[in-house]
């Protein structure tokens, strides 16, 4: 590295052009041998500039989306997932439910590719740049009932909540809620409502989440009011993914005989 080029290392860091830094010494030799123009040779080394920090904000959205495993959209059966339309993925794949601040609700029975689906179109909102953040609805309310507690609702609901741009609630009905966790659960859905956008996935029809939400009607209608009001309702049936597999591995074969018998 002669004089020159660690002058010009020296500023890209202080400009914070950590990129072009890089790119400098390989991008300028390949300029000589090319006889490139001035001009192509600066394009060029701002588009790797701009190439690089793209890389490292989706990077980055993903880490902090909390996705327990990366899903794509090109990864999910339709063939085994039953009632989805790929032209309605599709369409959502595009991201403008998010613009528009409407919610996306995938409903079906266990192991059928609903979270398959929520984590492939939250994936896809962070490689575009949207803040993005996954929770399970237990890890949610733990969240939610600890700050309570503590007094802190408010700075939590900022921070885990209100923060990002679109909110992924996974497997809404397996557990039961009693009325205070059903309280802030509602506030979550209120507090997006028409500001955010929020995915979720339950394994119950919506004439059961009574059931879920300490068996109180008015608050889940009221909630269901806000989630459904603006949303994509993506129904899916069909048998579980992870059961199909482990009795095709023969790995479940005494539980299949144990339900025939």
């Amino acid at each position: 590295m002669n004089l020159q080029h660690e002058r010009i290392t020296q500023l890209c860091e202080a400009l914070k052009l950590s990129f072009v830094g890089q790119s400098y010494g390989a991008a300028a030799q390949q300029a000589a041998k090319d006889e490139m123009a001035y001009s192509d040779f600066l394009e060029a080394l701002l588009r790797e500039e701009m190439a690089g920090r793209t890389v490292r904000k989706q990077t980055m959205m993903t880490r902090l989306a909390g996705f327990p495993a990366i899903k794509t959209l090109e990864q999910f059966n339709y063939d085994f997932a039953k009632g989805v339309k790929r032209s309605q993925i599709e369409e959502l794949a595009g991201l403008g439910f998010i613009e528009r601040n409407e919610n996306v609700v995938l409903v079906g029975p266990s192991g059928v590719g609903k979270t398959h689906l929520a984590m492939a179109l939250g994936y896809k909102a962070t490689q575009a740049g949207i803040k993005t953040r996954f929770m399970t609805a237990s890890d949610l309310l733990l969240t939610l009932t600890t700050a309570h507690a503590q007094n802190s609702l408010k700075t939590v609901m900022h921070r885990a909540i209100k923060a990002y741009r679109l909110l992924i609630i996974d497997e809404i009905g397996y557990l039961p809620m009693n009325r205070e966790q059903a309280n802030l659960f509602f506030q979550v859905i209120a507090a997006l409502y028409e500001k955010g956008s929020l995915i979720v996935t339950s394994n119950l029809p919506f004439g059961q989440w009574d059931a879920t939400f300490a068996q109180d009607a008015t608050l889940t209608a009221a909630l269901l009011d806000r989630l459904l009001h603006h949303a994509h309702i993506v129904p899916i049936a069909g048998e579980s993914y992870r059961l199909k597999h482990q009795r095709q591995a023969g790995t479940v074969k005494g539980i299949s005989v144990a339900k025939d018998g």
